[in-house]
């Protein structure tokens, strides 16, 4: 079985969506209120909520309320874990790769087979 914390389904499936990924780009820049993030989506604010609790779930997004004013942050630690992750199937990839080059290699080295004429 793959060997990989649990959670990862969740940073990915937060990452698939391009809304949320936009409001990934736009807590990179620092601490954001939910009006704020809003501002730039044409949907209801309960909409734009649940893509925050997706980003919560995946460990991607922080959020505290002061008062009536919920603010966010971008917590990289998750992002981190899905990083590592890609780089480990990167390097597996790369090295399955490099044996098939080498094995074609192999095979343009070897004088072709000459064909018996009956």
């Amino acid at each position: 079985m793959a060997n990989y914390p649990p959670h990862l389904d969740n940073v990915f499936s937060a990452l698939a969506d391009p809304t949320r990924r936009a409001i990934l780009a736009r807590l990179s820049q620092g601490e954001a209120s939910v009006g704020e993030l809003a501002q730039p989506f044409d949907m209801a604010l309960p909409s734009l909520m649940k893509h925050l609790r997706v980003l919560e779930t995946g460990g991607l997004v922080e959020s505290e309320k002061h008062g009536r004013v919920r603010t966010c942050r971008l917590m990289p630690g998750a992002m981190k874990e899905a990083e590592h992750w890609l780089a480990e199937q990167r390097a597996i990839w790369d090295a399955r790769l490099d044996r098939l080059e080498s094995y074609v290699a192999t095979l343009g080295k070897k004088p072709p087979k000459r064909r018996r004429r009956d």
